[in-house]
Order: C-alpha cells, then structure tokens, then sequence
C-alpha cells in the first residue's frame, strides 16, 4: 500500500507515507493499482474547445486558440514517477505570464480521446518490431471503449497506415504485414499526426511516439516541429528505445529531441534500453492519459493579438506529501481578431 488516505471536505489533509521498494523501472509511472491517490469533490467536466483548421499535409499558418476558456491537461507524480490522483481545484494555481488566473473548471474525469500512434518502421527498428507491435497492443486495452485512433507508419516517409477508427484490432492486423526498413523521417511524422489530428472529433488529443532513434531523413526541421507543437492543442508522449552507444550524431541527439517535443505539450518522453520493456511502459502511459486533471480559465487578458501567451501551473499539495512534479503545457497562442 503507497502512502495517501483517502479524504473529505470535513477533514483536515494527512498523508501516511510508505514508500515501496524501487522498481526495475524508478522513473517510470506505476499502473493504476498503485496511484497515489486522494479523493477529491465531483466537479462539472469541461467544455469542448471549437474545432481548428482542417488543412492537410502543408505547411500552414499557426492554429490558435479562439475560444474564451483556456483547458489544461495537468499530470501529478511522486518521486517515484507514481499518478497522484483525487487532488482538487484548491490544490492548484494557475499563471498566464505573470498574473494568477481564476480556476473557472476543474475536472479529472476520464474523457475520450482521439489518439495517434506515430510508430518507427525504419530498418534499425528490425530486431525490435515484435516487442514494439506488442507495446501499441497493450496501449489499446487501456482505452475507453469510445476512443477513436489512427496510425502512422514512418521510415524514409511517413504513411497513414490506418484512418481514425475505433476498432483497436483493424489497427493491430494493419500493423503486422508492416516490414522494417530504410531510414528514419521522426520529423516528418510528427507532423503528420499534428495535421492529421485536425479531424479529431474529441477536445482530448494526443499522440503516442514509438522510436528507436533521432531523424535522419525528414525534410521539415525540428525547429518547424516544435513552432508547430506549441500550436496544436495535443498532448504528445514517446518511448525512446536506445541502445547505450549512439554510432550516429542524430541517434545521440534522439532522446533531447523527443523530451523537448513531449515537454512543450505537457506530454512526456520514457527511455529505455531494453524492448522487453516497451509493454509496460506503453500501459503506463494509457493509464495516465486516463488520470490527468484539467483545469479551464478564463484569460485576464483580453488582447486578441495572436501572441504566445506562458502558462505556469503550481501545485499547492495537500500537507505530509513529498515534493511532487507538475506536468502541463507551457502556453498557447492567443487568439486574433
């Protein structure tokens, strides 16, 4: 049993804490069965952000957002890189720039997503496919059953293996004739996600990259990707499978480049060394989609300028908790005239 009783509004905050004994994995997220967790008031779920451009497969002006309510998607953990769930709104402060904003929603229900698969499908990828088609397996039996997905296959270039569905086995049979080879377009297939994610029918978003290396053969920039992360609306996580020697510069530089698109979303990078361990990690991963909260405000701000506008949110946890870390978008761009 992890520290954290469960408490109510009529009771003072108290933690017992008893920490487990580290896993093969310390900084990875545990499964549900061993969340830290609180339990918190019913709070009225949050509203749907309006739909974005449709464009496809070009380079386009930023998206931004042109609605009055800003959401964010926030993940709590423990040191141990363990979900801290059941928090509440007053457990939480938000900034855009300098200036605290007023919470106007708070929720941590467990909404559908539209969910994308970015999956490396270059030839370094060979002796490691079998574990990797295993881990998209198991990402899916997390999901709620109203979920809609596609996939992306990417090598020398990226394809769209499969268009948004919500039958998890008409992605997986798609997924085995795919066949290892050529080089490694990472950049270009996020890309395409970000643009194919433009259909989405769920506020909720998000993209899940499984990769065992840097770019080598995009023809858009990581600069590009990351102007163009910063504005769209999706969470991104990636697993990086990465051998203990880089033979190649772009190979080196793989894990900083995944960790600084994930962090700009909110999402999260995990780097391993070892396949076998891919499964677990991808349920990890499912598991906290499903237990984030998101907190809605109203920006003080009314300027319609199409600015990037910084978002900072600062947790105010409840007493007996060891230091926790906040995960969160870092901005948005603000809406124009």
């Amino acid at each position: 049993m992890l520290y954290g009783k469960q408490f109510s509004a009529r009771l003072s905050f108290a933690a017992l804490l008893v920490f487990a004994v580290c896993s093969n994995l310390p900084l990875l997220a545990q499964t549900s069965t061993e969340d830290v967790h609180v339990q918190p008031r019913i709070q009225p779920p949050a509203p749907k952000p309006l739909d974005v451009d449709p464009a496809l497969k070009t380079h386009t002006k930023p998206f931004k957002v042109d609605v009055d309510m800003v959401l964010v998607p926030v993940t709590i953990t423990d040191p141990l890189n363990r979900l801290v769930t059941g928090l509440d709104r007053e457990n939480f402060n938000l900034f855009e720039g300098r200036e605290q904003q007023e919470i106007k929603t708070f929720s941590s229900e467990d909404a559908p997503v539209s969910i994308g698969v970015v999956f490396d499908m270059s030839g370094s990828m060979g002796s490691k496919i079998e574990r990797a088609r295993e881990a998209v397996v198991e990402f899916f039996k997390t999901a709620n059953p109203q979920d809609e997905f596609f996939m992306i296959a990417f090598a020398d270039k990226p394809e769209e293996i499969s268009d948004f569905t919500s039958s998890v086995d008409d992605i997986q049979g798609r997924l085995v004739y795919t066949i290892p080879k050529g080089r490694t377009a990472l950049l270009d297939a996020i890309y395409l996600g970000v643009t194919k994610m433009r259909q989405a029918k769920y506020p909720k978003k998000a993209l899940l990259i499984i990769s065992d290396g840097g770019d080598n053969h995009s023809r858009y920039t990581e600069g590009e990707i990351r102007s163009m992360v910063k504005e769209a609306d999706i969470l991104i996580y990636a697993i990086g499978i990465y051998d203990h020697y880089f033979p190649t510069e772009e190979e080196r530089l793989g894990p900083s480049l995944l960790s600084d698109v994930t962090e700009l979303t909110g999402g999260r990078a995990f780097t391993i060394d070892n396949p076998n361990d891919l499964a677990d990690v991808s349920t990890k991963i499912g598991i906290e989609l499903r237990n984030q909260y998101v907190i809605g405000y109203r920006p003080k701000n009314p300027v319609r300028d199409g600015k990037w506008r910084k978002i900072k949110v600062k947790l105010l946890p409840p007493k007996g908790l060891p230091p926790l870390k906040v995960y969160a978008k870092t901005g948005y761009y603000a809406p124009t005239e």
